[in-house]
């Protein structure tokens, strides 16, 4: 999904949980519930010291730059006498920089173990060096939350992703997966038209415009014999383009998918920065509930709007047999609502696990929790860059249609 988006016969390790002794237990049931987290992390990070040793040496070493992500330590306490030296793996848009599981904000307070399909997932299409990890997570899913943490923090190494130029603060937006009215042939209404490739989309780059396919009356003939399905509302036409694919329903009750096949290879410009550079909407104001409420009250101009971003998104049509998996993304395996990111695969590998530090973009909640990286998309490029997929339905649009939140991101590496 493109949007503008093993088994092993070895015998079974003895469980992580059971390190944990009942003194522990004691220890967490006395904490106030004020402090029950930081309790819980410090018990997860004290049993991992009882299972595992040190990780592998690093690549490069340098200073650790700027404060510790953690609340500053009593004035009681004299500050440490030099920067402690991290290691740092380089990507191509990205740099690593290694840091403490203590150092990543609200660690300990994710359901974990609600990453293990998405990780399963991946680990279909394993990235390279993790074979063996992926061998290990398909022998036996954690048993709760503690015991994932548990298994994640003896066999990964977290890492801050920064900027080549030591930038980690970035942004989040959010995607989600359209469902829609369409029918097999124009009918009423519904005469807007969605196309699979045309057999000449691969010889001819860039391939016509969107204004062109939509308003050259030979190119439309040509292009009549790959029409999918049509749906009502030429912006909904659209939505379904930026997000990468969609569900469709048929009058006959049945649904199916369309799922992303290619494009046009011409730029692509939002629809909402043409309208704030015309004047019609304000800085910040570009959601997409307002985008369809300007289309509303402007009816006459919503083609021209449209022709504002050339870029044109064509389909494959595909059956939706458990409607509980979401479309496939760039990893080539199904997202999970809430646990798979669009990311710059040049600043982070698919299959990757990441912890995010964001928050919600309705309530303003603080949003930290393991995701897997399985996707990518036109928009998202660099390294502190990340498009959270919310799922389908009426709340995953509300959700996705607005966020636009500051960002900090982890990646979980095999150590």
């Amino acid at each position: 999904m493109v949007h503008q988006t093993m088994n092993t016969s070895r015998a079974k390790a003895p469980r992580a949980s059971s390190k944990i002794t009942p003194m522990s237990v004691r220890t967490l049931l006395f904490c106030s519930s004020s402090t029950r987290a930081n309790c819980a992390a410090g018990l997860i990070l004290g049993a991992l010291l009882a299972l595992s040793g040190c990780g592998a040496p690093p690549l490069v070493r340098e200073p650790a730059p700027g404060p510790a992500l953690q609340e500053p330590a009593p004035a009681s306490v004299p500050a440490a006498s030099a920067p402690r030296e991290r290691a740092v793996l380089q990507r191509e848009r990205a740099r690593w920089v290694a840091h403490d599981w203590s150092e990543l904000p609200g660690w300990g307070e994710d359901r974990a173990a609600e990453l293990w399909p998405a990780l399963l997932q991946s680990c279909a299409r394993p990235a390279p060096g993790w074979s063996i990890l992926c061998a290990r997570a398909a022998l036996q899913a954690p048993a709760d939350d503690m015991e994932a943490q548990l298994f994640l923090m003896k066999h990964l190494q977290p890492y801050r992703v920064e900027s080549l130029e030591g930038e980690a603060l970035g942004l989040i937006t959010g995607y989600y997966e359209p469902m829609l009215e369409a029918r097999r042939a124009p009918q009423g209404s519904f005469r807007t038209p969605l196309h699979g490739p045309p057999p000449d989309l691969a010889q001819r780059r860039p391939y016509y415009t969107r204004q062109q396919i939509e308003s050259d009356g030979e190119l439309r003939a040509r292009l009549k014999r790959h029409e999918l399905a049509y749906v009502e509302d030429p912006l909904d036409a659209l939505v379904l383009q930026i997000q990468g694919s969609g569900r469709l329903r048929l009058p006959d009750g049945r649904w199916l998918r369309l799922a992303f096949a290619g494009h046009n290879d011409q730029p692509y410009q939002s629809i909402g920065r043409s309208l704030i550079e015309r004047g019609e909407l304000r800085a910040g104001e570009a959601s997409w509930p307002a985008i369809k409420d300007w289309a509303r009250r402007n009816p006459q101009r919503l083609g021209e709007l449209l022709w504002s971003n050339p870029r044109y998104v064509f389909f494959r049509e595909e059956a939706l047999p458990d409607p509980a998996l979401g479309p496939r993304g760039a990893q080539g395996v199904p997202l999970t609502p809430g646990r798979s990111i669009a990311v710059d695969r040049a600043s982070i590998p698919y299959g990757t696990p990441v912890w995010l530090d964001t928050s919600e973009p309705l309530s303003n909640q603080p949003l930290r929790r393991l995701v897997m990286a399985q996707d990518t998309g036109s928009a998202i490029t660099g390294a502190v860059r990340a498009d959270y997929f919310w799922g389908w339905g009426s709340e995953a649009e509300a959700q996705a249609g607005r966020m636009k939140q500051p960002l900090r991101m982890w990646v979980l590496w095999p150590r």
